[in-house]
């Protein structure tokens, strides 16, 4: 079942730009420019671009707080804006800069709020919680006020409190944003343990490229408004030029060139004992195998290829 639909979405505005010493024009600008998308119930996507690239505005447009200028959307079979209210009801969301906790009050106290606000029965808002407490660790301060927790411990309390009425969809912008590593890990594991039961879709945007690695099968690309990549992270790999590398060290080295079909050689260190191969075809147990039978072996790294890397020459191409 598709969760969300979206074709030809458009977000347009108007900006004042000088258009000479006393005069100002007025010039139509798209955040949001003819993005096509589809995303299935269950799927865990991750969005991503630089900033001003319209991810920000996207996620607006499906939860309702924005209109759009052009194109269709639906999220959960609902257009969201002319039945946000409905909507609210189906969605999660999580935006690392806002809040939707009573800031003086317990943790405890705002999660039982939220439950009369969107009318979840006791039980059923129980179990959430229950299960939100075990995978997050939430115990050590469910009672403290919201304005004494650190910014992890509000992170983990504003992902409880989106999932406590069970939506459908969950909208998470940059929710790993200003973490230590240790919440960092916790908020990982629970959208990974989300992500394996299949019962949420979620939409991630963040400039944390190890959460994209980590959770999301399907990548998402957005520069100036427009998607420009939009698959598996190993075809970001393979279209953009990205391999794995293999860093061997020998105790010797080696008599002469050694043909190594689908292995390109891309430095040799250490007077030739350390040499560093980019793989263009063959497997890492290729190579290794083949240098075995010629040359004794003393170390070997097999390097994964840098999305950073990656996605920096996308955004430089686009």
């Amino acid at each position: 079942m598709t969760e969300i639909a979206a074709r030809g979405l458009r977000k347009d505005s108007a900006v004042r730009v000088k258009a000479g010493r006393l005069r100002r024009a007025t010039r139509t600008v798209s955040a949001v420019d003819g993005v096509d998308l589809l995303v299935e119930r269950g799927e865990m996507l991750g969005y991503i671009g630089p900033n001003g690239a319209g991810k920000s505005t996207t996620l607006k447009m499906l939860t309702g707080v924005l209109y759009p200028s052009g194109g269709q959307v639906r999220v959960c079979g609902l257009e969201p804006e002319p039945q946000r209210v409905r909507l609210a009801r189906r969605i999660g969301v999580v935006f690392g800069q806002r809040s939707q906790l009573w800031w003086d009050l317990p943790v405890r106290d705002s999660f039982d709020l939220l439950r009369h606000v969107y009318r979840v029965p006791a039980a059923e808002h129980a179990a959430r919680l229950a299960r939100c407490r075990s995978l997050l660790e939430l115990d050590p301060f469910l009672d403290t006020p919201v304005r004494q927790l650190s910014l992890g411990q509000r992170m983990r309390s504003e992902l409880t409190a989106a999932l406590l009425h069970g939506p459908s969809v969950l909208f998470l912008d940059e929710p790993t944003i200003g973490l230590d590593v240790v919440s960092k890990q916790a908020v990982r594991g629970f959208l990974a343990e989300l992500g394996r039961t299949g019962d949420t879709t979620v939409v991630l945007t963040t400039h944390d490229l190890a959460d994209i690695e980590r959770l999301c099968r399907r990548l998402v690309v957005i520069d100036r408004g427009r998607v420009v990549h939009d698959g598996s992270l190993e075809d970001l790999h393979a279209r953009y030029g990205s391999r794995r590398r293999v860093v061997v060290d020998l105790d010797e080295p080696l008599a002469g060139p050694l043909d190594l079909p689908g292995a390109t050689v891309e430095s040799v260190e250490a007077d030739g004992r350390r040499i560093t191969y980019g793989l263009d075809g063959a497997t890492a147990a290729e190579l290794v195998a083949r240098l075995a039978a010629v040359a004794a072996l003393r170390d070997i790294s097999v390097l994964e290829p840098d999305i950073e890397d990656v996605v920096a020459r996308l955004y430089t191409r686009a």
